[in-house]
């Protein structure tokens, strides 16, 4: 004898009731509203200073300030360059003149690529969406440490104080001949990095939420319902 026909209602609660059918519709809004979270602080970050140094000397006991932040840099610039000057290193404004230029275009796409990779990447490429959410802190981090090693190796030989090469030192203190310095992260920077969290917490549930999905087996490179979508006929899933 043939084995009976399932119902299709039969069927559909077959499909819902084993340990995939935990999906929620409301999980997967809380992950797209993390990951957006994420990138809004991220954008949020370009208004604020990312760094500050402090220089300390006898003849300045109340000490110099440098703020860095993506749209340039603010403080005692003038008086900083003219200490500059005399050891024959560059002036401040000179550099990363490309990378502020390129700051707000690069957040905007920053921003774009994580909601659509956070809604559009399936299950074995979900994680994509962390890149670039971590462009921004790492990139700021690793393109300042690449200036301050320039000015400080590209020092003019004509100069009246003649200096070895050096590198300032960009976290904590450090020294630059009679100069004490200091250097911390800023609200900026925080700010990014609490963004890129944000988004890696949204990419961790995530693959919880993909792992409870009807679909799970049949997802691969691209979501098949952009996160969001009820996976299956409208009858399949939770909330």
């Amino acid at each position: 004898m043939g084995a009976a026909p399932v119902h299709p209602v039969e069927e559909k609660s077959r499909l819902v009731s084993g340990p995939r059918a935990t999906w929620s519709r409301s999980q997967r809004w809380v992950v797209l509203g993390l990951a957006l979270l994420g990138a809004a602080l991220i954008a949020v970050s370009y208004f604020l200073p990312y760094w500050h140094f402090a220089l300390f000397a006898p003849q300045y006991p109340k000490g110099l300030n440098l703020v860095i932040s993506l749209t340039g840099v603010t403080g005692d610039v003038q008086e900083i360059d003219i200490i500059n000057h005399y050891i024959g290193m560059g002036h401040l404004g000179e550099a990363a003149k490309l990378e502020r230029q390129l700051a707000a275009w690069g957040i905007g796409v920053a921003g774009a690529a994580i909601a659509v990779l956070i809604v559009a990447s399936g299950r074995r490429l979900g994680w994509l969406a962390t890149l670039p959410a971590v462009v921004l802190p790492l990139g700021f981090v690793l393109d300042t440490f690449y200036w301050m090693y320039r000015f400080g190796h590209e020092l003019d030989p004509m100069a009246p104080i003649t200096m070895k090469p050096f590198t300032p030192t960009l976290f904590g203190e450090g020294r630059v001949g009679q100069f004490r310095t200091l250097a911390t992260p800023e609200w900026g920077f925080w700010l990014s990095l609490a963004g890129f969290a944000l988004v890696v917490y949204a990419v961790v549930r995530r693959r919880r939420v993909c792992h409870a999905c009807p679909l799970h087996d049949r997802c691969g490179l691209v979501c098949p319902k952009a996160l969001v979508g009820v996976p299956g006929d409208p009858g399949v899933g939770g909330r």
